[in-house]
């Protein structure tokens, strides 16, 4: 018999899903996630950095299809759908960002600590590949170029 804390309720699972303008708070993602069954939070906190391809990058702005919200709920349903967790989050900045705000938290809760980071993993890689968020670059030298347009 599986015990109650090892086979989380699926349709609680996704506790945190949104694209902002504002800042992003990793507090209010662990916060979301909080849950005595899990054994393991694992967090990933995508920054701004200050290169891209050997060019130095001075900003960047993140656009959203309209469609994107739901695409990153179905993928953070699909995550839930595939791995044993507890609890999912995952949040977007869109707007203008510099250098060290941060762009995209996802993170998993688990009973155990290696299907935490392998959903973490997993909603991540995702999340990059399926949800159609588009970066606007601004590199150092006057350059721009737009990263993950069809």
């Amino acid at each position: 018999m599986v015990d109650e804390h090892e086979r989380p309720d699926r349709d609680a699972a996704v506790r945190l899903v949104d694209l902002r303008e504002e800042p992003l708070d990793v507090g209010e993602v662990v916060n979301a996630l909080d849950d005595p069954a899990a054994g393991g939070l694992t967090l990933f906190v995508g920054r701004v950095r200050d290169h891209d391809g050997g060019q130095g990058v001075t900003s960047l702005d993140y656009s959203a299809h309209p469609t994107a919200l739901r695409r990153l709920r179905a993928v953070c349903d699909q995550v839930v759908a595939e791995h044993e967790v507890h609890g999912v989050a995952a949040v977007h900045r869109v707007g203008h960002l510099d250098i060290g705000d941060i762009a995209v938290i996802v993170a998993t809760t688990a009973s155990h600590r290696d299907v935490a980071f392998t959903a973490s993993r997993a909603l991540i890689d995702t999340l990059k590949a399926q949800v159609p968020i588009w970066k606007h670059q601004r590199f150092a030298d006057g350059d721009e170029e737009w990263v993950g347009l069809p």
